[in-house]
């Protein structure tokens, strides 16, 4: 499906610094804002760190993009609003796990411990690698 197309299909106006937001999500598939927004403005320099900032929160909300905090605390938005989990690597890459039977295992696992009247919003497992010489 065309960048603009997916943009249209999650409620939002295909502008072109939407397109090129996501054209750069697309290249990058897991980041950080930072690499968002280095990324954006080399090609788009009119286009500012808030508005990068409120586009990606609005791609968020409309289920365009998925984010997580990796171990040191940083978000990383990810292009891939599918259920899935992620190893990040020891080179501090990621990789997705798309296991549906996971996430089911996980929900019915957990599912007792719910806070009455709440419901799961999203599970997403990240596993965490290291070099097996540096055990």
């Amino acid at each position: 499906m065309e960048i603009r197309e997916k943009i249209k299909n999650a409620g939002l106006k295909a502008t072109p610094q939407r397109r090129a937001i996501y054209e750069v999500m697309q290249d990058l598939c897991h980041c950080s804002i930072d690499e968002v927004i280095t990324r954006v403005r080399e090609d788009h320099p009119d286009v500012t760190v808030s508005t990068i900032y409120r586009i990606m929160d609005s791609f968020y909300e409309n289920g365009l993009i998925t984010k997580f905090v990796n171990p040191s605390g940083k978000t990383i938005y990810d292009i891939t609003p599918d259920v899935h989990h992620h190893i990040q690597t020891a080179e501090h890459e990621y990789l997705d796990i798309a296991d549906r039977q996971l996430s089911d295992l996980i929900r019915k696992r957990v599912l007792h411990q719910i806070p009455e009247g709440e419901m799961i919003d999203r599970i997403c497992i990240q596993v965490t690698t290291k070099h097996k010489d540096k055990v």
